[in-house]
């Protein structure tokens, strides 16, 4: 019988190292966005400014992460996939294109600020399982 090997932290949200830590991935995803021609699709459906998609990414993963509630407090349920829908305020059409995309940036940017590689693995698993459910075309 296999066990899955038990994580060193109580939550993601911990062994990531905090606010400051899920501040940084987000913050580097951006800036990724803003400098790869390999993301320019991904940048151009974000409009002139990153900002409010900066805070807003930092606040939904702070709790989807299992740390503080930032999004929700302000918010309430993230909704994802109403609010990404094309006929909403800020959605977009999203294809498989545009899930590869996202998930490539995002890994990226969880290798280059240091996410631990088993929780770099888990997160991948756990971002393509979100990234897909949000397509909302085949293609």
């Amino acid at each position: 019988m296999q066990t899955e090997e038990k994580a060193p932290f109580a939550t993601p949200f911990e062994w990531i190292g905090g606010e400051e830590k899920v501040h940084a991935l987000v913050d580097r995803f951006y800036d990724l966005m803003d400098l790869e021609p390999a993301y320019a699709r991904l940048r151009a459906v974000h409009g002139t400014s990153l900002d409010n998609a900066r805070q807003r990414l930092y606040w939904f993963l702070c709790g989807w992460l299992g740390g503080p509630q930032h999004y929700t407090d302000r918010f309430g349920h993230p909704m994802l996939r109403a609010r990404h829908l094309p006929q909403s305020i800020g959605g977009h059409s999203i294809g498989i294109r545009e899930r590869d995309e996202w998930l490539a940036c995002m890994d990226q940017a969880m290798g280059e600020t240091g996410v631990p590689d088993a929780l770099r693995e888990r997160l991948r698993t756990s971002f393509f399982q979100t990234a897909d459910w949000m397509r909302n075309r085949a293609g």
